[in-house]
């Protein structure tokens, strides 16, 4: 039993199970200030919907990446993103069937509480979640062959449009939706550039054309750089629509970002990568909590 929750632990990432939630509704937030209306339940729901609905696409991730990632030779990116430091799929410890009836039922559980809120907000959810499943599949089959990255410009925008699901739960598409949109996608492509910098061992032994592989250590960390800074202008615009507390949060995450930046255009390798993905992860968190707080306060 130890081991079967250990394995499962790894396959959904456990240890990051309170940031989706929290990026979801900090969406979601931002709905209540613009239409009011608050409502625990619905928090409750959304909170749900944001857990589960990504940690399905995280197991559809291994899913189908399983027969690529016995090609790993190198285990520090594996080690920080799962609690125990394991690929259960392809060590054997959880077989692709069970995984793949893990993603049904994480995606199912997710549909289902979308399905009870009120229509159009219902449709608008499980629309992204539907997109969302569709691309990471597109992202994950298409990045094994491409001399440019589509795989990577197409399949982040399904993580851009995560927060912007929880907005539309209560709200609906308009200004504030797309400036979330505009202001994460940018996000989205830098953190998925340092995620490859740090793991392109794996990915040269896989065979996979990430931005690291398709454009050098330099490349890449100019893709990080440069999407970076676009985001962090779109942050300046975002955050003026916004309270005190969100602006301030906005100015913290971006000092964090700027630091990361900073260690991965100085080492250009997978160590400095590695050392600046927990403050690019940081951001995020700080992004949504202020969020929150702003709408709260």
């Amino acid at each position: 039993m130890r081991e079967t929750v250990i394995a499962f632990a790894d396959l959904t990432r456990a240890h990051f199970f309170f940031v989706w939630p929290l990026l979801f509704c900090s969406g979601l937030a931002l709905a209540f200030q613009n239409y009011g209306g608050f409502s625990w339940d619905l928090v409750g729901r959304a909170a749900l919907i944001g857990l589960f609905g990504f940690t399905a696409g995280l197991v559809l991730n291994d899913y189908v990446d399983r027969e690529y990632d016995r090609r790993d030779v190198e285990g520090s990116l594996t080690r920080y993103w799962r609690p125990f430091g394991a690929r259960p799929i392809p060590e054997g410890q959880i077989s692709p069937r069970a995984a793949f009836a893990v993603f049904l039922v994480l995606a199912g559980a997710a549909a289902a509480l979308a399905a009870t809120l009120p229509e159009p907000h219902n449709l608008y959810v499980l629309g992204i979640m539907g997109y969302s499943y569709v691309v990471e599949y597109f992202y994950q089959t298409r990045k094994r062959s491409q001399t440019i990255p589509l795989a990577q410009v197409v399949g982040r925008t399904d993580f851009a449009l995560f927060p912007v699901a929880g907005y539309l739960v209560h709200g609906s598409p308009d200004t504030t939706a797309l400036l979330f949109f505009l202001f994460f996608y940018p996000w989205t492509l830098a953190h998925l550039a340092a995620n490859d910098i740090a793991d392109i061992t794996n990915d040269r032994a896989r065979g996979m054309a990430t931005v690291p592989v398709l454009y050098g250590m330099k490349g890449a960390s100019v893709w990080v750089v440069g999407f970076s800074a676009v985001h962090a202008v779109i942050a300046l615009v975002f955050g003026l629509t916004l309270g005190p507390a969100a602006i301030v949060g906005f100015a913290v995450a971006l000092v964090l970002l700027g630091a990361a930046n900073y260690l991965i255009l100085r080492g250009k390798s997978p160590a400095a990568a590695m050392r600046a993905l927990p403050l690019i992860h940081a951001t995020v968190i700080v992004y949504a909590a202020a969020i929150i707080a702003d709408v709260v306060l």
